[in-house]
């Protein structure tokens, strides 16, 4: 791990944004949940919420790449996302065309907040529309009624960007700390967290240089059964 490997880790880390989310109602498109993914890494959004769609999804796995740096938690239903993300005391901005609807940029995205985006052709299911706390839109000059839903996300989430930035919420960290460590591993040793949590041991320790603290006496501390453990 290079001195500057090292540096842009913990500054990206530094500057992720809990209390700020994407749900996704049943969107199914590859090429628009890499995309997403995309999006909410480069705003700083650590984790995002997908509702499985009830065909299912038009791929088979992962995408790759950027799904690295951001974490996904798929839900059966956006009755359950959304019930997650308002137990942390999210607000639910639906973007979605209705009576109530206001301009995106007249909400705060710098209070705990979900963007709640919906399926391709469909939009936000009724349920969600229900669910939300406000529905916002973005304003049509042209022939065109709709965006595709990546680069709607991306018009609205480089706002809810631009609004933290303003407020100062990139200048610290934010995360929790236990979160803050795991995470670093995570990205410093994929490989190695994935065996971790087939095997239930906890993280080694890393050294500011993201090194191990001391490799050989963990890797014989596992090898003899000793090595800490963990429930994941």
């Amino acid at each position: 791990m290079t001195p500057e490997r090292t540096a842009k880790l913990t500054q990206t880390l530094n500057q992720r944004q809990p209390d700020l989310t994407l749900i996704t109602d049943q969107v199914h498109k590859p090429r628009n949940i890499a995309a997403l993914i995309r999006t909410c890494d480069a705003v700083g959004i650590p984790r995002i919420h997908t509702v499985t769609p009830k065909e299912g999804y038009a791929f088979n796995g992962t995408t790759r790449g950027s799904d690295r740096w951001v974490k996904t938690q798929n839900h059966s239903s956006v009755n359950e996302a959304i019930g997650v993300a308002k137990a942390r005391g999210m607000k639910i901005y639906a973007a979605h065309f209705s009576d109530r609807a206001i301009d995106y940029r007249d909400v705060d995205f710098t209070v705990p907040c979900a963007l709640l985006m919906g399926a391709e052709k469909f939009g936000v299911s009724d349920e969600g529309a229900a669910l939300a706390d406000e529905h916002i839109l973005i304003p049509m000059m042209g022939m065109v009624g709709s965006l595709n839903v990546s680069t709607a996300a991306g018009i609205i989430l480089v706002e809810a960007q631009n609004q933290r930035l303003k407020a100062g919420m990139y200048e610290t960290s934010r995360l929790d700390p236990q979160e803050y460590r795991d995470t670093l591993f995570e990205w410093s040793f994929p490989d190695l967290a994935d065996f971790c949590h087939k095997k239930g041991l906890e993280y080694p320790p890393l050294d500011e240089l993201l090194a191990l603290t001391d490799a050989p006496a963990w890797y014989q501390a596992v090898r003899e059964g000793t090595a800490a453990t963990r429930q994941w």
